[in-house]
């Protein structure tokens, strides 16, 4: 997740994509939460959490995608352009809501091995923050959580006895090499689909994507 944030962060902020006021007040919380979960994560049984995220996720799901009428910071510019987006219709949080909301995620992403988009996306398109802008964001939120993420995996995992070779802790090396070359590339794809798909279908898209997710927490819960 750190490569994959990485080339997408960069992708989305060619396109004026990113918040970065936003993400200022989330990463501290979104780095705090996510080391902590990662201890967390492995202290304890995930069945019941994972049955809980999934239907939070499917009723996120069915609340993004029958939302799709409803009205969202202006969007003038066309699909390819959010840079000068009017945020007349937007009422973020305050900082310190902003801060708590990031820990929330942070500890979430962790213990259910999320890069935190699955959540980061959703709240923000609550406040009606556009889509574009709302994923763009969320890709740089990714980096913190990744950052914080393997740190205390690493160190958590360390603390306990793994038989699996190649491994720091519970961080497997060439699993994470392997799949960071080909999501670099990858991100930054996702990234140009996003900016070309008008903010309502991205929003479905990213419902049914939500589905997709919800469902396999359900199956691994019941499994």
């Amino acid at each position: 997740i750190i490569v994959t944030s990485i080339s997408s962060l960069m992708a989305h902020n060619k396109k004026g994509a990113v918040m970065w006021p936003v993400f200022k007040n989330l990463a501290p919380g979104l780095a705090l939460g996510c080391f902590l979960g990662a201890g967390i994560a492995g202290q304890i049984s995930g069945l019941y959490l994972q049955l809980i995220v999934g239907v939070f996720l499917l009723w996120v799901a069915y609340k993004m995608f029958f939302a799709g009428k409803k009205p969202v910071a202006n969007h003038s510019s066309g699909a390819n352009d959010v840079s000068s987006v009017n945020y007349a219709n937007t009422a973020l949080p305050s900082k310190p809501k902003q801060l708590a909301a990031g820990g929330v995620i942070g500890i979430a992403s962790a213990i259910f091995g999320i890069g935190g988009g699955s959540l980061t996306v959703p709240y923000l398109t609550r406040y009606n923050v556009v889509m574009q802008k709302a994923v763009g964001t969320s890709a740089a939120c990714g980096l913190p959580i990744a950052i914080a993420g393997a740190l205390g995996f690493m160190f958590f995992g360390m603390q306990q006895q793994v038989d699996v070779p190649n491994t720091i802790g519970f961080v497997h090396i060439y699993a994470f090499l392997g799949i960071s070359i080909m999501s670099f590339f990858t991100a930054k794809l996702g990234a140009k689909v996003a900016h070309i798909l008008s903010p309502e279908l991205l929003k479905k898209c990213f419902a049914v994507l939500l589905t997709v997710v919800g469902f396999y927490f359900l199956y691994k819960g019941l499994v």
